[in-house]
């Protein structure tokens, strides 16, 4: 085995403060842990009531990390609903879109994307390049972005949320992380859900981009494993640790669970399912909608000719009577008349003189 020789060491020592460090741990913020076994703090609601059937320690701060794109999605959305944003518009793609690390789809400068495919790789791959991008078409700088992000999370009593990111990447030094609680995401998801048709973006499990030259894969492992989830969105980052906001629909029952913070993934996810499993024992499945039956048809009474106009129903018996009755008179006026007068002579009879 060939020996390194004390030169060749101490000239690592110099050379090594020299390196250039990786961007995802260069300037990072100095920000507190918060992760825990098996989870900071989750929480189960009923989507439809809001109805909390399960939390602990739902309070709790916690940082969303990539969740925050669900505010993203919110806002987005709202805007198409609006027709301010058409799912077709091209998105052209900025230098700022371009830097931005962790999870994306490698965008290029002055690149161009309808509004629909940067969603679906905001949703399924949870791309930061996307996020930006779609930020910047809508509001014109992710600062404006954020802004209305944080009006949209005040209306919806998030009161414990504080946003100041596109995309829930760590902070840099002098930069605050984007922090939440369970119960606030909750709320978020409930609001998002009003909007059925986010639901094609967060339950595809795989989708290409770029013509299909680049894979996406979400990274929300429940979907596709358990019966009925078709959402929402994962997020992690080294001290905020594992957390998922999923949702799932069985028999017409929709519940939304929130786990936060937890040291694991796959202790995250067990848990998700574990309540959501849970919530969805606790409930009876509503009836399916039927389509209300046709009245039936009864056939119809038969219906009487109209009389003829000017005429009465009775009008012929009467002129019957009438004609019988002329006819009667007529003959007793000819008897009575023969009787008083005697019978006239033939000649006269047939009109002979």
């Amino acid at each position: 085995m060939k020996r390194i020789s004390p030169v060749a060491l101490l000239a690592a020592a110099l050379l090594l403060p020299c390196l250039p460090v990786p961007p995802s741990l260069a300037g990072r913020a100095a920000i507190p842990n918060r992760t825990r076994m098996p989870y900071l703090g989750a929480i189960v609601v009923n989507a439809e009531t809001g109805e909390t059937v399960f939390e602990e320690n739902a309070d709790a701060e916690c940082y969303p990390a990539s969740i925050v794109k669900l505010m993203d999605l919110l806002i987005l959305q709202e805007k198409i609903d609006r027709k301010e944003l058409g799912l077709n518009d091209p998105v052209r793609v900025t230098a700022e879109a371009c830097r931005i690390g962790g999870s994306q789809v490698y965008l290029a400068e002055n690149e161009s994307f309808p509004v629909e495919e940067l969603l679906y790789a905001l949703m399924v791959k949870s791309a930061n390049d996307a996020a930006v991008a779609l930020a910047l078409q809508a509001a014109g700088s992710t600062e404006g972005f954020v802004q209305m992000m944080q009006q949209k999370a005040d209306a919806l009593g998030m009161k414990s949320t504080r946003f100041h990111t596109v995309h829930g990447l760590p902070p840099d030094k002098g930069q605050e992380p984007d922090v939440s609680t369970p119960r606030d995401l909750v709320l978020l998801a409930r609001e998002l859900l009003k909007h059925p048709a986010i639901l094609k973006y967060t339950s595809t499990q795989s989708r290409g981009f770029r013509d299909g030259k680049f894979g996406m894969a979400n990274h929300n492992k429940l979907i596709g494993t358990f019966n009925g989830c078709d959402g929402l969105k994962t997020g992690y980052f080294r001290l905020g640790g594992y957390s998922l906001v999923a949702t799932a629909e069985r028999g017409g029952n929709r519940f939304i669970a929130v786990v936060a913070g937890s040291k694991e993934r796959k202790v995250r996810d067990a848990k998700a399912k574990e309540l959501l499993s849970r919530a969805f024992a606790k409930v009876t499945p509503k009836p399916a909608p039927t389509a209300t039956p046709a009245p039936a048809l009864t056939p119809a009474a038969p219906v009487a000719p109209a009389p003829a106009a000017g005429k009465s129903p009775g009008r012929g018996k009467k002129l019957l009577l009438l004609a019988v009755a002329v006819a009667l008179g007529w003959g007793v006026y000819r008897f009575v008349k023969t009787q008083i007068q005697g019978p006239k002579p033939p000649q006269e009879m047939f009109g002979q003189k």
